[in-house]
């Protein structure tokens, strides 16, 4: 075999075959195939797709490069969010899925651009520990059912590898690639319930729910081809998912979910995904387990869970009780508005870059975060506010002009009013 006919072939649309792919994956992530092989094969894929197992064939070579976990814990689940603004389900999920009796092994990965990353926000926590050995995060799923770690360099190199190329030539936006990406890792976790939620809207890479579809039908049939109980749901990322966005606001936002406190979009959607989860796990009909979910957070047992992982991964537990704990900003700055008007759309990708330039996340790997930054958002859309009402709040211990920010903040909102001015802070 060789790489100028494996990306001849797929140039021509004309099908690999597992062993050609196979040796594709291996061969780059030996280092036999250079980059500009690999970048060739990728750009052929972006343009011309992958068949249904093509791309299956794609995702096992993937996993199969480095290390598949197997936890001595018995049976596992997970949950994959294809990623978004203000998206920190995985705090509320994880602790109602666990007090229902469902082990749930995490392990996820930091933001970069817009977009948080849960392990950024856990670390937000004084004191909780994201790298652990496998054998003392299976110590805690044994006595707590729930954990989250950050990704091991052991599994799926072939991803990495793949994907940090896929960045620098323009390959990112395929879904055959996306879901090999995801799918992958995911596999190598090697849980038994596998929940996907694929995003769609202004704040998620999929920016059609059309496309959201497609790569949820695709990873749907990754899982189940790899005997994984796996479920594909799609789910709307048009607008920030709860009101705060940013690490340690975010941890505010969930510790307070379940606390019991509030309800509204992003408590409905966590007691939505757990119950899919429960239900994958055979806790019962549907209906039964968004039940058990709603009990878990009514009756504490959930918060109970969360607070005890904080403290096995050495982090004060005490935040679940006193949220004001957390990272608090220096500064802050409210947006308001002059004029009566009704909120009609918020532009969500553009709420996340504002709360990158206030330091809430990283544009390369490796930068540092400000774990207090972030916009707490007072609106949504359909919500009709008077003149000096707070729109939203910036927060920032490293942002001393928050005037770039606030102009962008403003720019994402989409208003009706009797007159055709923006709102001025």
């Amino acid at each position: 075999m060789n790489a100028i006919d494996i990306i001849n072939k797929t140039k021509r649309s004309v099908i690999l075959s597992d062993d050609e792919i196979n040796w594709l994956v291996k061969s780059y992530t030996e280092g036999d195939i250079p980059d500009y092989q690999m970048s060739a094969w990728l750009m052929a894929v972006r343009l011309n797709g992958l068949t249904e197992q093509e791309t299956i064939s794609l995702t096992y070579a993937m996993r199969d490069s480095g290390d598949i976990m197997r936890l001595n814990v018995g049976k596992t689940a997970d949950k994959h969010s294809t990623g978004g603004v203000g998206d920190k389900t995985s705090l509320i999920i994880g602790p109602i899925v666990a007090s229902c009796g469902v082990c749930m092994a995490k392990m996820s990965g930091r933001g970069l651009g817009h977009t948080g990353g849960t392990i950024d926000k856990l670390e937000s926590i004084s004191g909780f520990r994201t790298e652990l050995p496998i054998s003392e995060f299976e110590e805690i799923l044994r006595e707590n059912k729930f954990a989250i770690i950050s990704q091991s360099g052991e599994l799926c190199p072939a991803d990495k590898k793949m994907y940090d190329l896929r960045n620098a030539t323009g390959t990112v936006d395929s879904i055959p690639l996306i879901a090999a990406s995801i799918m992958s890792k995911k596999l190598s976790v090697n849980a038994d319930y596998l929940l996907l939620d694929v995003k769609y809207g202004s704040g998620a890479f999929m920016k059609t729910k059309d496309e959201a579809e497609k790569l949820a039908a695709i990873m749907e049939k990754i899982g189940i081809a790899a005997g994984k109980k796996c479920k594909a749901i799609v789910t709307d990322m048009d607008t920030p998912l709860g009101r705060n966005i940013g690490n340690s606001l975010e941890v505010r936002e969930a510790i307070e979910i379940l606390q019991g406190k509030y309800k509204g979009k992003l408590y409905d959607l966590c007691i939505e995904l757990s119950a899919e989860i429960l239900r994958l796990a055979d806790k019962g009909d549907y209906q039964e387990c968004v039940a058990m979910a709603e009990e878990a957070v009514s009756s504490g047992k959930a918060l109970e869970v969360f607070r005890n992982t904080i403290r096995l991964q050495g982090g004060d537990p005490k935040v679940c009780d006193d949220v004001e704990l957390l990272p608090q900003a220096r500064s802050k700055y409210e947006v308001r508005t002059v004029q009566d008007m009704e909120i009609l759309k918020i532009n969500c990708e553009e709420i996340g870059m504002t709360s990158l330039l206030l330091g809430a996340g990283r544009i390369n790997k490796g930068d540092p975060i400000d774990m207090s930054a972030g916009v707490v958002m007072n609106i949504e859309p359909g919500d009709k506010v008077s003149a000096g009402d707070t729109l939203l709040t910036l927060y920032s211990s490293v942002c001393s002009d928050f005037s770039d920010a606030a102009v962008r903040a403003l720019n994402a909102i989409d208003f009706e009013s009797l007159n055709c001015h923006k709102p001025l802070t």
